[in-house]
């Protein structure tokens, strides 16, 4: 099993709009294209030097190869929605990591 996690920093100004439309719009698009098993939303607990909010999204896959097509066939488009609507208001890094034990 493998996690890809991204988070984001918004800022205040766009905070509550954003948050909508990931729980609502983006993170259902993301699972709706059948490469991931599940969604978590967490909100980091860290005051921010340059302000905002941070979130991480961790999406389940259960291969690699599901993460590989998800970046070739549907990641493109989607990063490209989340940057015409919230254009210069957030930041986002993306990390992969496979799950080796749960207890």
């Amino acid at each position: 099993m493998y996690i890809y996690n991204v988070t984001t920093n918004i800022e205040e100004a766009a905070h509550d709009q954003w948050l909508q439309w990931m729980k609502e719009t983006h993170i259902p698009d993301v699972l709706a294209t059948g490469k991931f098993i599940g969604a978590k939303m967490c909100r980091v607990l860290v005051d921010e030097e340059m302000g905002g909010t941070t979130y991480s999204v961790q999406f389940t896959t259960s291969d690699k190869a599901n993460l590989q097509k998800y970046y070739l066939e549907d990641a493109p488009r989607l990063r490209a929605e989340a940057l015409k609507i919230f254009a210069n208001q957030f930041v986002s890094f993306r990390t992969e990591m496979e799950i080796i034990s749960e207890q």
